[in-house]
């Protein structure tokens, strides 16, 4: 064990950074943290029960809810409501925010928005899926909490981070003081300290998109495209197409090696596809703690004003020069609109 940091003493070491939070967030994302390794559990053996497929009905959002897409649901609030840190959970599987009110989580103030196993579609091809966390600190200090408590814009976040459910597991966060990266060791059934002050390049060769849907894009990110697989040495092009369909997937590998996550607005979703509150604002929050950006093409996706709980937006991020050349296409796209 000589020289391994374990999440937990990682916590509690930087908890003077919060001398507000009395060691409450600390232990909110020692909860959070302990979730995961369960859900990482059934992941991990998903192909050898009956967990893999649909559990027969559809979230919110109008899609399929897979069975892994419940439990892990299920674990998060479970894991929230008894550590007595949380009185909001919003998730993206659940229609309304789920208040906790119970004897050990009468004084607790943090909110905390989910998006329980993002890319589960993925799961019965036994491709990396992850989940992603978002953490406020409630404004209101009389009564229960309110939806107005969880509608903060993300500069308002406390703490972010995404656990990936992949060849290894890991967990990544940021509390506004950078990001780091735990892998799981599954001898000991610890998060440990893996990748200390995580820097995303400040520009790459990686793109992600869906394109299937190019007939659909703005003009600005169709533009963007042929300038990424046009040759030219000088410019270190072609770039290289990778989509892996998990928002985190793709991310966490933008973000070590650097690239560009894109997921724009089209015919079908005219106001993007992601949810603001539990996708969007906790990977723009960590890209930003990285040095990348996060951008809806026009604005910073933190600086949105959320007015709903499934708030969708358009998103691009990553490198700071990939995002800001696509942001500048969009820009010249709607001038000559205007």
């Amino acid at each position: 064990m000589a020289g391994i940091k374990t999440l937990g003493q990682f916590i509690i070491e930087k908890q003077a950074d919060f001398p507000y939070a009395k060691g409450e967030l600390s232990r909110l994302l020692r909860d959070i943290g302990i979730a995961s390794k369960i859900v990482n559990r059934e992941v991990n053996k998903a192909g050898l029960v009956d967990i893999l497929g649909d559990f027969g009905s559809t979230n919110v959002q109008g899609e399929d809810q897979k069975k892994l897409d419940v439990f892990a649901n299920t674990q998060f609030i479970a894991a929230l409501t008894s550590g007595g840190e949380c009185c909001i959970v919003a998730s993206e599987e659940e229609d309304e925010f789920v208040a906790i009110d119970s004897p050990v989580s009468k004084n607790a103030k943090y909110i905390v928005c989910i998006d329980p196993l993002d890319g589960s579609s993925n799961i019965d091809c036994n491709v990396a899926v992850g989940t992603i966390f978002s953490i406020f600190r409630r404004k209101s200090t009389e009564g229960k909490a309110t939806l107005e408590d969880v509608l903060q814009k993300g500069t308002e976040q406390v703490a972010a981070g995404y656990v990936i459910y992949g060849s290894s597991t890991m967990l990544v966060y940021t509390t506004g003081k950078g990001v780091n990266g735990f892998t799981l060791d599954p001898s000991i059934g610890e998060f440990c300290l893996s990748h200390p002050d995580m820097k995303v390049p400040e520009d790459g060769k990686i793109y992600s998109i869906n394109e299937g849907n190019y007939v659909h894009f703005p003009d600005g990110v169709k533009k963007y495209l042929k300038y990424a697989q046009v040759e030219d040495k000088a410019s270190n092009r072609p770039y290289t197409s990778r989509y892996i369909g998990s928002m985190v997937a793709d991310i966490h590998r933008n973000l070590i090696k650097g690239g560009i996550y894109m997921y724009p607005t089209t015919a079908g979703s005219p106001n993007g596809k992601l949810r603001l509150m539990y996708e969007c604002n906790p990977m723009a929050f960590i890209i930003e703690q990285a040095g990348g950006v996060a951008s809806d093409g026009f604005r910073r996706i933190m600086e949105i004003e959320p007015t709903a709980l499934h708030q969708r937006t358009a998103v691009y991020i990553g490198s700071r020069k990939m995002v800001e050349m696509v942001e500048s296409l969009l820009a010249e796209q709607q001038a000559r609109v205007a």
